[in-house]
């Protein structure tokens, strides 16, 4: 699987975050497509990791919604993941 599907739950998402990071700019989707980077990885995504921080993609994700929104930061962020894991689950049935 090289190409995001727009069939797929979640695409939009992936395919900025995937578009970002091959770009080096640190945006939500882009954060997002690292959390989720070894199962998009074993999907058969190419996905970059352009930044070198100690600061795992899932703290940094989480601070950058809440620089945005400190009250809807908690809420943003599990949506997200939830978005993200749907993509997965989907991507998974069509590769299988």
């Amino acid at each position: 699987m090289r190409d995001v599907s727009d069939s797929l739950p979640g695409s939009d998402l992936i395919r900025e975050g995937l578009r970002d990071l091959a770009n080096g700019v640190e945006s939500i989707s882009a954060l997002l497509v690292l959390v989720g980077s070894p199962r998009l990885r074993d999907l058969g995504l190419d996905v970059p990791d352009p930044f070198s921080s100690a600061v795992h993609p899932e703290h940094r994700l989480y601070d950058l919604l809440a620089e945005e929104d400190a009250d809807g930061a908690h809420s943003r962020y599990n949506a997200l993941i939830r978005r993200l894991v749907s993509f997965e689950r989907a991507a998974e049935c069509v590769n299988d």
